[in-house]
């Protein structure tokens, strides 16, 4: 599927493994000979990120700039000629909402680094945000008012982010569409009934917004409980 899709620049989430681990299919792919692999400080089989490009990155750099974040291995940055490409993977609360404290000095450091990036060349911020914004962005929302990724507190810090000067590239082109889902439990036969929520996005500097072509939901493509989602810019 990935040398079908053909993009310039591959982004994977919550790998579980670190650079010596990645399968030799994924290290062969042809067109995408440039690798950028994050994974966590002593913790085989966790998180973990990896960037994957067709075109030499001109930097690349590793997590957010603070220890109590980047040991978690969750995010690589990427800088190219016309803007910087960051793959993240958003901590989940976890059960009972263990984590939401973390979660949202988290999501105040991933905003305050992609300021500052922002203010030297435009972002797109690629990744499973582990949050559903809206109550369009899942199947049962009243039920799942408290459930880690559609709290009050993740979805206000979603909002803050796209105050602080991006957009939601999908919902900017696709603002009333229901149904429109990236991620479906294994339970349940959820992903066949389409009981599902969007957690993975593209985000966009505002000023990338003319460049926009289309973000699209992969939702036919299997091998995981996320499907991909595919971003067209024309830079």
């Amino acid at each position: 599927w990935v040398q079908e899709e053909a993009p310039d620049v591959l982004c994977l989430q919550e790998t579980k493994c670190g650079a010596q681990a990645v399968p030799p299919e994924v290290r062969a792919l042809p067109d995408l000979p440039h690798q950028f692999w994050a994974s966590p400080e002593g913790r085989p089989g966790y998180s973990g990120v990896g960037l994957l490009a067709r075109h030499e990155p001109l930097s690349v750099t590793y997590g957010i700039g603070q220890e109590e974040h980047d040991r978690e291995g969750r995010v690589v940055t990427a800088e190219f000629p016309a803007l910087y490409v960051v793959a993240a993977y958003v901590p989940n609360s976890g059960r009972g909402l263990g984590r939401l404290g973390y979660r949202q000095r988290w999501d105040s450091a991933l905003r305050a680094f992609l300021a500052q990036l922002d203010a030297i060349k435009p972002v797109a911020l690629c990744g499973d945000l582990n949050v559903a914004h809206q109550e369009l962005d899942l199947r049962h929302p009243g039920p799942n008012s408290r459930s880690p990724g559609f709290t009050r507190e993740e979805r206000d810090g979603f909002g803050a982010l796209l105050a602080s000067g991006f957009i939601d590239s999908f919902r900017h082109l696709y603002p009333a569409l229901p149904h429109a889902y990236t991620f479906w439990t294994y339970l349940g036969g959820a992903r066949d009934r389409n009981v599902g929520w969007r957690l993975d996005y593209f985000l966009l500097s505002q000023r990338l917004q003319g460049a926009l072509c289309d973000s699209k939901i992969r939702s036919r493509v299997l091998g995981s409980d996320h499907c991909p989602i595919t971003l067209l810019l024309a830079l």
